[in-house]
């Protein structure tokens, strides 16, 4: 059923006002209106309190609350809006820095390779970043990336990896695996990995497990504690709809609470009653809170609030999910009705006609997926005229070079009629390239 949140958003518009069907959530998510308000009511407090912003309302200098209340510690109802969408509790959570940093700051935590135990197990077509950060870490340990990590590639001819197969590397390599970090969602394909059974895999080998979860939070329901999950990262500008470049977080599992484990530590992960005695020892926060670096910006933070706060009204993840599968599902099934689409498997018999066509390289299994369904086009450059024409016409999709389209209805915000939309615009597209328009 519809949520009717979308009047809560700022949905852009076409030259003759008319709304686009905005289906690229999963690279930037929508404005909601609360987030302006919340913004200007800090820019508002900076303006009248200054530095007394960190620590006062306003209400004792200007007789009023001026604001979401004293900077010190905006971002401490963050905390329990994001625990459920996680699954995980108050204490768990982190919002903070950026996905990439964080990924850093729990490897400096996580990762301590060892002679025997040394290499990192993930994907060979990860985000570009979360490679980076990997090659990084092994060379920060002085280890040769081209050894220490296990880079897992689909078999030929696929284009996801398989659970099976990705727990079969764990059973026969695990004991040489220090960390195993997947992404929760593959962000090209859409692929939803099996996080329970594969963190399972890995802990039953005496794995860490860490997940970057930058496409599956605020996507779909998870279940961090409960699957014993030791450390994850995520970013909030996706479905969460913090903003461009919004405020990071991260997850420690509930029995790391008390470890006292080195890492890159600040002041804002000090016990906050002692925080500001500038005392030379590091007393870290218990919980996920105390690998906390430096404060955050209050702008972002209150911009996260203001999407969450309606995932929170709109009845949580579980409810956003089932409206998620509802768009998801009709848009698979107006897409796989299309003329113009081959099955996978029939690619090499049917796509060298020619023709422009497409085909879905996303799992069409609900379990495997998430709201993004990821379009793969041929033959070469096609993409890219199908990409232009919906954009030309009003559906906002997003490009990845270079064959694949990625359209992600979001359930806060979408609606049947986008949905419909992007359907009819694809074929409409392909025809006027086949000259059948």
């Amino acid at each position: 059923m519809p949520l009717n949140f979308r009047d809560r958003f700022n949905v852009p518009v076409l030259k003759n006002g008319e709304e686009v069907a905005y289906l690229v959530g999963n690279s930037l998510g929508l404005m909601p209106h609360k987030t302006r308000d919340y913004v200007n009511q800090e820019m508002d407090a900076w303006s009248q309190l200054g530095v007394k912003g960190h620590f006062v309302s306003g209400k004792e200098d200007l007789g009023q609350d001026v604001h979401q209340g004293p900077w010190y510690s905006c971002d401490e109802p963050l905390h329990g809006l994001v625990g459920p969408i996680l699954g995980a509790s108050e204490d768990e959570v982190a919002i903070m820095n950026t996905l990439t940093s964080n990924i850093h700051s729990l490897f400096s935590a996580f990762y301590k390779p060892t002679a025997k135990r040394s290499k990192i197990l993930f994907e060979a077509k990860a985000f570009p970043s979360d490679t980076y950060a990997m090659e990084a870490q092994a060379r920060l340990h002085n280890l040769d990336p081209s050894e220490a990590l296990i880079k897992l590639a689909p078999k030929d001819g696929l284009h996801t990896l398989s659970d099976d197969d990705i727990i079969k590397v764990i059973e026969e390599q695990g004991d040489e695996i220090a960390v195993v970090f997947f992404s929760g969602i593959q962000f090209y394909t859409g692929q939803l990995f099996d996080i329970p059974r594969i963190t399972a895999a890995a802990k039953a080998k005496g794995c860490v497990v860490g997940w970057d979860l930058a496409h599956a939070a605020g996507n779909v329901p998870l279940k961090l504690h409960d699957w014993n999950v030791d450390f994850a990262v995520f970013c909030t500008y996706k479905y969460m709809n913090s903003g461009p470049g919004g405020i990071g977080g991260l997850f420690v599992h509930d029995k790391y609470a008390d470890d006292q484990r080195p890492r890159l530590a600040g002041w804002w992960g000090n016990n906050a009653e002692t925080r500001f005695k500038m005392l030379d020892e590091f007393d870290p926060i218990r919980g996920a809170r105390g690998y906390k670096q430096s404060n955050p910006s209050v702008l972002c933070v209150l911009a996260l609030r203001a999407s969450l706060e309606l995932f929170k009204e709109a009845g949580g993840i579980e409810k956003l999910r089932e409206r998620s599968i509802e768009l998801t599902n009709r848009l698979l099934k107006g897409l796989l009705a299309s003329p113009h689409y081959i099955a996978p498997e029939n690619i090499e018999i049917f796509g060298n006609s020619g023709k422009a066509w497409f085909t879905i390289i996303t799992p069409q299994a609900e379990h495997q997926r998430g709201a993004q369904l990821s379009l793969l086009f041929g033959p070469d450059g096609t993409m890219k005229k199908v990409f232009d024409y919906l954009d030309d016409h009003g559906v906002l999709g997003d490009e990845r070079n270079p064959d694949v389209i990625r359209l992600a209805p979001a359930p806060l915000y979408n609606n049947e009629r986008d949905v419909d939309l992007a359907i009819k615009l694809i074929n409409d597209s392909i025809n006027l390239i086949n000259g059948s328009a």
